[in-house]
């Protein structure tokens, strides 16, 4: 499944990345939404669920997110919905991890 989310902020540490394989978080930006796969093995084997999908949160509440490889480069975001089938983007899609 995969689960939609609405960026509202962002470290500005985001920006500075310029490693070749991580240069896809310069791109991140407040008010973007951006689409999250939950597949293995981030994906917990008896609930079927990803750490950190906000399954239980309501569109309101504020849920943090932190990029893999440089811890400094994270934020916020609310989720918009969960959807069953992925059909994100090749622009601003993402994996739990």
């Amino acid at each position: 499944y995969c689960v939609e989310f609405k960026t509202e902020s962002l470290s500005h540490h985001c920006a500075l990345e310029n490693r070749p394989y991580a240069r896809w978080m310069q791109y991140l930006r407040e008010g973007h939404i951006v689409c999250v796969a939950c597949q293995p093995p981030a994906m917990n084997t008896d609930t079927h669920r990803c750490s950190g999908d906000g399954h239980n949160a309501d569109r309101s509440k504020i849920l943090h997110w932190e990029a893999v490889g440089n811890s400094q480069c994270q934020g916020t975001w609310k989720k918009i919905r969960q959807l069953e089938y992925c059909s994100c983007p090749l622009v601003h899609s993402f994996i739990f991890t």
